[in-house]
Formats: structure tokens, sequence, C-alpha cells
């Protein structure tokens, strides 16, 4: 009888302590879908004071991922558990996503840039089923193609609106769509990095990469732009604060990544769309199509089908790695050095 109470209690914990994990998680993806709306408010803001320039949107981003994240890599002394082309590759498609989607904001309104940007999920599932070997029920394939659904209502709204919310509003929309191609890529490379390699290095190194990669985009295409901008407190507190909300940013996906996955974290991030309607509305003062209400409904159904379902199977690449990876120590560094300044 005493074994058979145990048991049950064993199994009301760990049902008690995975429910408090699950809201744990769901929570934090909305602190991330709150900074990512901010991001949103901060590139549309500055795109209304005319700039032109979201390669050095992302340069200060890089440079405050790189100061902070590199050090604490040179103060560890450790070698890199990734070759370095393979953060290369990565900072390439995190930099290009996060400047097609920032240049959507020339063309396009913030809701429009915010809820289209969700259709990243469909991307992610593509590559996590290929590469990393996740598989999810036909009831997440269904949930997100509600999403991608809503989302498809954008375009129609765009085109029916007679200030188009922008000046090209199409044009902006394809942004986005590619934007959220290379996002994915970038994501997808994040979980794995997480998962099986070491965080504080995925994060230095992206920062260290992206920032020579911006350097040298912008002095080949975005050099006029910035000379052409007139500085003001406006703008500068537009570029503080797109990357100080940047910054927070990349510092809390890795670990919704480590949590979770690419999939859960893309679709939390979509609730990010509901602060831009706020925003739109009580910032801009304009109003909202009633395709937006329709789109944000059926994004909302599709999150839920997807959440409910069954979870997707682990995939076998992380079942084979270790999760912290060995480094390898420098010369003149002893062994308990070594273990002390492991971080997990």
């Amino acid at each position: 009888m005493d074994s058979s109470n145990n048991s049950s209690r064993v199994s009301c914990w760990k049902k008690h302590e995975a429910s408090i994990r699950m809201l744990f998680v769901l929570l934090f993806g909305q602190l991330i879908s709150f900074i990512t709306a901010i991001m949103s408010f901060s590139s549309s803001f500055l795109a209304k004071l005319g700039v032109d320039a979201p390669l050095t949107q992302s340069f200060f981003t890089y440079l405050s991922l790189a100061f902070v994240y590199g050090a604490i890599m040179l103060y560890r002394r450790k070698r890199l558990l990734v070759p370095w082309y393979y953060y290369l590759i990565l900072a390439f498609a995190d930099l290009h996503g996060t400047y097609l989607v920032n240049k959507a904001y020339q063309f396009s309104s913030i809701t429009t840039v915010s809820l289209l940007g969700g259709s990243g999920i469909v991307w992610i599932i593509i590559l996590t089923w290929i590469f990393l070997g996740t598989r999810y029920s036909l009831w997440q394939y269904i949930g997100a193609a509600i999403c991608f659904l809503g989302l498809g209502l954008i375009f129609l709204s765009d085109a029916m609106e007679a200030d188009g919310g922008g000046s090209n509003p199409i044009l902006g929309d394809l942004l986005v769509v590619a934007g959220t191609l290379f996002y994915a890529v970038a994501t997808v490379s994040e979980e794995f990095f997480v998962k099986n390699k070491d965080l504080v290095e995925l994060i230095s190194m992206l920062g260290v990469f992206g920032l020579l990669v911006s350097a040298c985009e912008i002095a080949i295409v975005e050099r006029k732009s910035l000379e052409s901008i007139h500085w003001s407190t406006d703008i500068i507190l537009g570029f503080v604060g797109y990357t100080l909300t940047s910054f927070l940013y990349y510092t809390l996906v890795p670990f919704l990544l480590k949590l979770s996955g690419a999939a859960l974290c893309n679709l939390s991030i979509l609730t990010c769309n509901m602060w831009a309607v706020v925003i739109r509305i009580f910032f801009y003062h304009r109003q909202v199509d009633w395709l937006y209400y329709l789109c944000f409904a059926l994004t909302v159904a599709g999150l839920i089908i997807y959440s409910i379902s069954e979870k997707p199977v682990p995939s076998p690449v992380n079942q084979n790695q270790n999760q912290n990876g060995d480094y390898q120590v420098l010369d003149g560094e002893n062994s308990g050095s070594r273990d002390n300044a492991s971080v997990a």
C-alpha cells in the first residue's frame, strides 16, 4: 500500500512539475514576444523618421553582443567547439533575415510586418524535419497551416487598403516572407548549437561574425544612406531602443530554444502581433482593417491547436550528442580551472 501511494505521489509530482515547466516556457515566450514588439516599433519609428539603415541597426546589435559575450569568451580562454565558418554562415543568415524585415518597414506598416513575420513557422517546420529529424503530429501540421492561412489574409488586406499601410505594401510583404526564411535557417541552427554545444559561444560568435559581415555590407550598400541621415535626438533614441531590445532578444532566445525548440519559440513570438496592433492604434492613431482581426483570430486558433496536440518526437541528433560538449584546454590551463570555467 505504501509503495502504491509513493508511486502515485511521484506521478502527481511529475505531472505538476511538467505543468509548471510548460507555464514557465509559455510566459518566457511571451516576454520575448513583448521584446520583439518593441524591436518592431523601434524599426518602424526609425523608418517614419526617414532613416533607411537596417544594416546599421544590426551592426550596433552585433557590436553589443560581441563586446559583452566576447569578453566572457576571452575570460574563459576556451577553444571553439564549432568551426568558425559555421558561425559565419549563421551570422550571414541572421543578418539578412534582420535586414529584409527591417527594410520592409520602409514599404509597409508595423502591423503587417509583425503579422507576416509569423510565417517563419512554416520554414522552421520544414527545416527541423529535414535537418534535425523532428517529427510533428498531423494536428500540429493543421495548426501551423491555419496560422499560415491567417497570415495570408494580410496580402489581401494590403491590396484592398487605400493607403496600403506604406509606400509599397506588397513589396514589403515579400521582403518579410524572404526575411523569415533566413530567420528560420538561423533559428534552427541556433537550436542545434544550444542543445548540443555551448550557449555563450553561440551568442558571442554570432556577435563577432555578424559585426564583421554587417560592417562589410554597410561600406558597400548603405554608406550613402548613412551620409543622408540628419541626426536628431529622436533618431539616436530610436537606434538606442532597437539596440537594447535586440540585445535582450538575442540573449533570451537561445534559452527558450534550449527549453523548447524553434517551432514553439516561433509560435510564441506570434503574439507580438497583438502588441503591434496596440502600438498602431494608440501611437500612430491609425485604424486597423477588419482583416487584421480575422488574421489574428486564425493565428491564435492555429497556435492553440498546435499547442494541445502531441509533442514532436525528440530529434535523434539531440539524443546522440553530448549537450554540454567538451572544451579543449589551452596551454597553461589546468584541468581544475577548466571545470570551474565550463558553462552548460
